[in-house]
């Protein structure tokens, strides 16, 4: 039988030399060794294999990849920014040892999960109210709507309002799972149920609306309604769901397009980045450029111009692997989420339970939507989104709310354990 936590340390002691050899490359380069960073390091590190040892402590037998994944994804971040901007770096490590702190509070108190499913709705105005204090009390940053600054402190509700929707959704799904699959009303090639029980998808699309037109957020937007509508094709297994949501959000998007401007130049920049290379299209042709120049195995750490690219270290720190680490270095980054987010539906399946079940897909969906949507936009794949790449890129609000995305999956995973395979 496999001793799944000594596993796990192992793999942690190899995310933590790929973490120290990326470190001292960047420290080197420079021709300084900081050891300021190496002392980061170490605390780092050690704050995952501290997180090891408490989970053994109190017995969990979750999913022995889901802590190794994250730490590997959060070295690689960690590198970056270094080499990004190394004055946000020890910011960044203390955000991460937050993270880890909440990641464990996270996943002993996931232990209960089935009981948060009497208060779905109470996690469903959480959510939405997370949400609208976005947009009734946002300050615009980089174009977005979408920072609440209390203090010396700033956060993005729309981070930790996607843990409260998931929540509330699966339990919303799950005791409705018959009616939605059991649809009676047709509305021409449609059958779907009563309006009543889809009303609070309606409100989600209206909610993803209003986030599009007010807070300049296509990224949330997105994530929300594609989160809803997947998660009810997974209970129902129709598809006439994601059709029908696929043309509401299209004509939606088509509306605010023709009414709105800062939404018309995301989708022109775009359509023909070219049209405006030294403006609005400035970013995505840097990131262009940098992709390019990094070929199949980069220009080397600290030997590119990834700088170039305005707030590189948040929404386009995907460009900057790609640039110094080439097509290999990024699509082992790819690799990296593929597995995790493969091990977040394999924890579903395994699940006993329906309400798990469902909030281990919903989770699962929404990071693969995220990873998704802002890798797509660095590439020019799809518009721009404004949203983080998670574990990696700078930013204390994503950091912890992957880390208790990552919690409640761990929890829920030892619900069949893993010993056996």
């Amino acid at each position: 039988m496999i001793n799944t936590r000594q596993l796990e340390r192992n793999l942690l002691v190899v995310a933590g030399i790929i973490m120290l050899n990326g470190i001292l490359a960047v420290n080197l380069a420079h021709g300084v060794l900081n050891y300021q960073t190496l002392g980061a390091v170490a605390f780092i590190f050690a704050g995952f294999m501290a997180a090891n040892i408490v989970l053994c402590k109190v017995g969990h037998t979750g999913d022995p990849l889901f802590l190794p994944l994250a730490s590997l994804l959060v070295g690689i971040g960690l590198i970056i920014i270094l080499r990004l901007k190394p004055e946000l770096f020890m910011l960044q490590v203390m955000w991460v040892g937050v993270g880890l702190s909440a990641f464990l509070i996270s996943a002993i108190l996931a232990k209960r999960l089935e009981q948060i499913a009497y208060f779905k709705y109470i996690c469903g105005f959480i959510g939405v109210g997370l949400l609208l204090s976005a947009i009734l009390f946002g300050v615009d940053i980089g174009g977005n709507k979408n920072w609440i600054i209390m203090g010396p402190v700033r956060f993005q509700p729309s981070e930790f309002a996607k843990i409260f929707i998931v929540l509330f959704l699966a339990a919303y799904l799950s005791e409705r799972r018959e009616l939605l699959t059991l649809a009676t009303k047709h509305y021409g090639p449609f059958v779907l149920p009563h309006p009543r029980f889809i009303a609070p998808l309606i409100a989600v699309w209206g909610l993803g609306m209003l986030m599009f037109v007010l807070q300049r957020d296509m990224g949330a937007a997105l994530l929300y309604f594609g989160l809803a509508i997947i998660m009810t094709y997974m209970v129902s297994g129709r598809f006439s769901y994601v059709i029908i949501g696929m043309i509401s959000f299209l004509v939606g998007s088509v509306i605010c397009y023709n009414l709105y401007s800062h939404i018309q130049l995301r989708v022109d920049i775009w359509l023909n980045p070219w049209s405006d290379p030294s403006g609005g299209a400035y970013q995505i042709v840097q990131s262009l450029f940098a992709l390019g120049s990094g070929g199949i195995m980069g220009s080397g750490l600290t030997y590119g111009f990834p700088t170039m690219i305005p707030e590189v270290h948040t929404d386009f720190i995907f460009a900057a692997i790609g640039e110094e680490m080439g097509l290999i270095g990024a699509g082992a980054v790819i690799l990296l989420y593929i597995l995790m987010i493969y091990r977040a539906f394999r924890t579903s399946l395994l699940s006993l339970m329906p309400f798990s079940m469902m909030v281990a897909a919903g989770l699962a969906v929404s990071m693969a939507l995220q990873t998704f949507l802002i890798i797509a936009g660095v590439i020019k794949f799809f518009p721009l989104t404004g949203i983080t790449l998670p574990f990696i890129s700078y930013g204390g609000s994503s950091i912890v709310s992957n880390f208790i995305l990552l919690g409640m999956l761990f929890s829920i995973s030892e619900v069949r354990g893993y010993d056996a395979k």
